[in-house]
Order: structure tokens, then sequence, then C-alpha cells
């Protein structure tokens, strides 16, 4: 009997190879001869760069780069399998996870040291480069990613403009005649599940910003900051990307991507799910598990269990989903090839002690359902 175990992690328990390798245990505790094919997973955010490298037998790599507040911080890139492929992650470098809540300022922050990890992954002389743009802490339309790849963003006398979205109302030229030429024979993709335009009400500063220690006067800055971005985007470029889908993701980060780097934005699990291999996986398998810390009414709208699943129902293979929490509205998952939700709490405990035992509690309900499987 073969088993594909695609969960994406349980977040702050357990990252995503250790849930399948909890899933196995429990598999073979029953069903001893079991194939499980471990496939972690991720919906383009945190554990995506993982999640590939240890699906392709690719190599990780740290790097010093500058955090959001311009301190040095350790980034990653992961090299996919053959080498031609690397993946990013601007949370590693530019995440708003990097700072503490008083730290958190999108005046100032900056996505500078996320440049720097396209600088790295472009020395490795890679043809594609993969970025996760989740959990930013940033609001600077990407200006600090370009600056660190050569871009100059000046004011009205031709100075360079400081870092961070707080002086983009001062922005006046963009000269792209010192941007890294090797960015023009490399293809960029971008795990993207945002919609939201660059500016306006809907946009980067008003409906992010505020999460990112904004108040209600910087996020006005910062929008109009945006607009004179995107006009002179228009006039350097000849693209207008103002209210472009995807374009106000990352704080405006989405926006500096598609306009300098022609980078093609699509939805993060549909990113894992091509650069894993999964759908040939599953093509000949009998049960498919997977999971994530909680599934609910959201999980439907990009989430990793009904990407999977989705993909299941398409070769009617069974899908097992796991959660630590099962919340409200999971019905129309079931329409969706899910065909079970289960709960992996043993009993009423702490959040404290859930996230401990995370590996314990993922086994024996794997076990479980193993149980239920052999009585087939």
């Amino acid at each position: 009997m073969k088993f594909v175990l695609a969960p994406d992690s349980f977040k702050e328990s357990m990252k995503a190879i250790e849930v399948a390798e909890a899933m196995e245990k429990g598999i073979k505790k029953v069903l001893n001869n079991a194939q499980c094919i471990k496939v972690p997973m991720a919906d383009g955010g945190e554990g995506t760069t993982h999640a590939l490298v240890h699906s392709t037998n690719g190599i990780l790599e740290k790097i010093k780069v500058l955090g959001p507040l311009g301190k040095e911080v350790e980034g990653e890139i992961g090299i996919l399998g053959e080498g031609k492929v690397a993946i990013i992650e601007m949370a590693s470098a530019s995440g708003l996870e990097l700072l503490s809540k008083e730290e958190r300022n999108p005046m100032i922050t900056t996505t500078f040291g996320t440049g720097q990890l396209i600088k790295a992954a472009l020395d490795k002389g890679v043809e594609k480069i993969l970025i996760g743009i989740g959990g930013s802490a940033t609001n600077d339309g990407g200006t600090g990613m370009l600056k660190a790849l050569g871009a100059k963003f000046m004011d009205e006398e031709g100075k360079e403009l400081p870092l961070g979205g707080g002086e983009l109302l001062k922005l006046k030229h963009i000269d792209i005649s010192g941007l890294d030429k090797r960015i023009k024979d490399v293809d960029i993709e971008v795990a993207c599940d945002v919609t939201n335009p660059l500016t306006g009400e809907k946009g980067a500063a008003y409906v992010f910003a505020p999460q990112k220690g904004a108040d209600k006067n910087m996020v006005k800055i910062l929008d109009e900051g945006l607009k004179v971005y995107s006009n002179i985007i228009k006039e350097t470029l000849n693209k207008d990307i103002e209210n472009v889908e995807g374009a106000g993701a990352a704080g405006g980060l989405g926006a500096g991507l598609m306009a300098f780097l022609d980078a093609n934005l699509k939805k993060g699990i549909d990113m894992v799910i091509e650069y894993t291999g999964l759908e040939e996986k599953i093509k000949d398998c009998d049960f498919v598990f997977t999971g994530e810390g909680s599934i609910d009414s959201q999980t439907i709208y990009g989430k990793t269990p009904i990407g999977v699943a989705k993909l299941a129902k398409k070769y009617n293979k069974p899908v097992i989903a796991f959660a630590g929490k099962i919340g409200e509205g999971v019905e129309n998952l079931y329409d969706n090839g899910i065909n079970s939700i289960i709960g992996i709490l043993p009993e009423i405990c702490t959040l404290e002690e859930a996230l401990k035992d995370g590996n314990k509690n993922m086994e024996k309900a794997a076990e479980n359902i193993a149980r239920i499987i052999k009585l087939k």
C-alpha cells in the first residue's frame, strides 16, 4: 500500500518534514510494509524554501544580509536539485518576525536584504529564481531590493533617497542603468496569493501597513508615496502597475518585482506542487495524507491542504487532512477533494502542551487512521 504524505508545517510546533515523518511512524506501526512517499509542502509562505530543497535533494545556504532595519541578519537561499533553480523567502531577510513589536515601522523598514539574496542567487549562476513574498515587515515598494541590485532612487536634487517607504514622497527620478544585467537572463517567479493593488483603500499601505506598525498618518504617507512611485515607474519604464493584481503584495514588493524584474506572480501552492513533482507521486498512490496547524474556512483560499486535495481529486485518490485545530466553515472542503479532517489532539490541553506534543499527537492520529484503513 502506498501513501503520499504531503503536509504543511504546523506553525510553532513541527516543520513540514517533521509532520510527514510522524505520519510515517504512525502508519508503519500498523502497516509495516506500507510505502510512504514524504513530500513536505508549503503554500509559498514560511517553510517553502525548506520544503522545495528537501523534495528535490537540493542544498540550503545561509547568507548574511541587511535585515528590515539595516542590522545584519542571516537570510537563506535554497538551490534545488539540479542547481538551475534558486528559492528565496523574502521573510528570511525582510520579514516581520525579525522585529519585535516595538521595532515595527514600515516608514523605515527595507527590502534591501531581499535584494542581496537575489544577488546571491545570481552569483550561483541559476536560470530561474523563485521568491516567496509572504510575511514582510516592509512598505517600500521593493525599492530597497532594487537598490541592492544596482538601481538608484533620487529626489529632485539628484540625491539618493534613504531606505524605507516613508521616503517615497520625495522620489523624482529612477535610474536603472546600474541594475544587475544578469537579471535579464533569469526567469523570476513569485509565490503570491495576495491580489491587492499597489495603492488605495485595498492597497499595500491601507490593508497591510497597520499590522507592520503603521498608524493612520503613516498609512496615508505610505500610500501617497506608493502613488508617486507608481507614477514615476510609468514615466521611466512605460509600465502601469498601480492597479495590477498582486502589486500591493509585501508592501509593494510585488510591484517592484513585476515592473523592474519582469517577474511572474503565481499562487504559492501551485508553485510548490510543480517543483516538488507532487502530481507524479500522487498518480499511483493509494492514500494521500496532508494537513497543517489550523484548518478552517480560510483553507479553501489556496492553503496547502486544499491544493493537495484538488490535485488528488483529479486522480480519485482519498485524502485525509490532519490539523491541530479544526475551525468553523470546513464543510466546503469536502466538495474539493478532502474526504476527512482529523484533529490530532487526544485531550483538552493548553496551547503550549499542544505545540510541544505535536509529533507524538500526529503519530498517534496517523496510527489510528491506518488501523481503520487496515480493516478494509
